[in-house]
């Protein structure tokens, strides 16, 4: 299905992407209840989202690339404005920057379209359909590629992420970086890979290729971050990595794992921010160190948060699991099509879904399974410790069911009625996968471990103090073993040391690189431009050569 007038399209695709943005731009609204009081601004604060909400809607529905670019401009500026909502130390700064990523690959976009009405004579989506065999053409589909890179987040124009999720208020992580952003990206992305123009192997071979890069080091990133929603916001970058590598198979089952995986990590990722936000609001910090013990006072967001994890994680019978499967199933693809690096791809997403796991291992023992801090344990005390309202747990159980349905009913639920009717594909399963079973068998055991412990806790137990090396943890505090010492060691690990040393340089942060690269070259035109006369003299002869040497020549 495809309606058309020019201006506007509506088709199974941008249908799909639309309902989906509603649904998150809905459950941001009401847990912003919770999280946002008190806060000044609120007026403009919702305004804000609910234009985010219209603009968004206005992208997935554009065929002119016109109207598109207006729409996705906008949205730039409204993510700069719900930043601003932050921590005011930082927030400033954060979003400069990343009005100045998104609006840099904005204007190659705009390149992007000139080079299209070049080649096609039209800017209307449903009447294009360039091939990858020019100069130009390749120009531009990497223009416009550039700003789905940078909407989504995939390297390298994803540094804004980490810096938005840190210092940015929780809910606007998780409604912009974390879900519509995503959406918004994956959504371009796999629209111009489709409709706009004819993929070539070559630019398959490269979107794989970022895609699995994006994967693995935005993952090792994650492992070594101490500040909760940082770490949340490096595993957003890893995660399009898969989206992206999905879509760069360019076959069917590849392309609707990439786009199962945008929904998925939509829902896991909001659910991850909404649950850590919880921590947040109570806890008054995100940093590792300060947290511990939130599970016996916090029992829903920490069951939210363990399925969003294990969703994220890959682990069955979660969605995160199925689509990663798919992905997997679509990289094994292209080997029949003479792909020979099918290897290094499937490796490069396998051994990210084990950092991941690996990542949120800590994080969950740093935050709730952990021994609580000094100031974690002195709110328990004090009584300020305890779940949050309704308006932010109910958000948060939403999706972790999601977590849960979108896992066990894959096929039935989310591929059936959304993802492949948006592809109109035929998508052949190589591999099967029967959540059913699993589910059942996993259900059994938990049942069984119920059972267990109230056996166990029948009899009579002793209680005593909690030690470490025989040392009793109260009196000897610095025996405390936090989530923050997870994976220390591959600080020193052989090159892995070195490349951490000039991330934290910010040498592959793209705007930090070209903030001092513009800063030298405006300190040499001022070396030239110094105010004295002989100087000045000296640059109108050199010029004056230079005009007469051409109109001679």
């Amino acid at each position: 299905m495809s309606i058309s007038n020019g201006f506007f399209r509506l088709d199974s695709l941008s249908i799909f992407v639309g309902i989906f943005i509603v649904f998150f731009s809905i459950l941001t609204i009401l847990y912003s209840f919770g999280f946002m009081r008190k806060v000044k601004g609120l007026i403009r604060y919702y305004l804000y989202i609910i234009l985010t909400l219209i603009a968004a809607l206005g992208v997935v529905f554009s065929n002119n690339l016109i109207l598109f670019i207006v729409f996705w401009g906008f949205l730039g500026l409204t993510l700069y404005l719900l930043i601003g909502f932050g921590d005011k130390e930082r927030v400033q700064a954060t979003a400069k920057k990343t009005f100045i990523i998104i609006g840099g690959a904005d204007a190659l976009m705009m390149l992007g379209l000139a080079f299209i009405w070049r080649i096609a004579g039209t800017l209307d989506m449903d009447k294009i359909s360039i091939a990858l065999n020019t100069k130009v053409a390749i120009a531009a589909y990497l223009c416009l590629a550039a700003g789905a890179f940078a909407k989504a987040g995939a390297m390298p124009l994803h540094t804004w992420i980490p810096d938005t999720a840190e210092d940015a208020p929780t809910p606007v992580t998780a409604f912009l970086p974390a879900s519509l952003d995503k959406l918004l990206g994956i959504y371009f992305l796999t629209r111009i890979s489709l409709d706009v123009f004819q993929m070539s192997q070559a630019m398959n071979t490269f979107l794989m290729a970022l895609g699995s890069f994006t994967i693995v080091a935005a993952v090792m990133m994650a492992l070594v971050q101490h500040d909760l929603k940082r770490l949340l916001g490096y595993h957003a970058v890893s995660q399009v990595g898969y989206m992206v590598l999905g879509i760069g198979t360019g076959n069917p089952i590849g392309i609707a794992g990439g786009l199962f995986h945008m929904l998925n990590h939509a829902i896991y990722k909001s659910c991850l921010f909404f649950s850590g936000g919880a921590v947040e609001k109570k806890g008054g910090t995100t940093d590792l160190k300060k947290l511990g013990g939130f599970a016996k006072v916090m029992p829903v967001t920490f069951i939210t948060f363990l399925v969003a994890s294990l969703a994220i994680s890959g682990v069955p019978p979660f969605n995160g699991f199925a689509s990663k499967w798919m992905v997997y199933q679509g990289v094994i693809e292209t080997a029949k099509n003479g792909g020979r690096l099918w290897v290094i791809w499937l490796i490069a997403a396998m051994f990210g879904s084990a950092l991941t796991l690996a990542s949120f291992m800590k994080l969950i023992h740093a935050v709730f399974l952990g021994q609580p801090s000094k100031e974690a344990s002195s709110k328990t005390e004090d009584g300020n410790l305890r779940e949050v309202g309704p308006t932010m747990w109910v958000p948060t159980i939403i999706l972790a069911t999601l977590c849960i349905a979108f896992g066990i009913f894959a096929y039935r639920l989310p591929l059936k009625m959304l993802i492949l009717p948006s592809l109109n594909m035929d998508v052949s399963f190589t591999g099967i996968w029967e959540a059913s079973l699993a589910t059942i068998l996993m259900v059994i055991g938990i049942l069984l471990g119920i059972a267990i412990y109230f056996i166990g806790t029948a009899s009579k137990t002793r209680r005593a103090e909690i030690f470490v090396g025989g040392e009793i943890l109260k009196d000897v505090p610095e025996m405390r073993l936090s989530g923050v010492e997870f994976y220390n060691t591959i600080h020193d690990i052989g090159i892995l040391k070195w490349i951490y040393k000039l991330a934290n340089r910010k040498v592959f942060d793209i705007y930090e690189v070209g903030a001092k690269l513009t800063f030298e070259f405006n300190k040499i035109l001022r070396n030239m431009h110094n105010g004295i006369l002989p100087t000045y003299l000296t640059w109108c002869l050199l010029a004056m050569g230079i005009l007469f040497y051409t109109l001679i020549r």
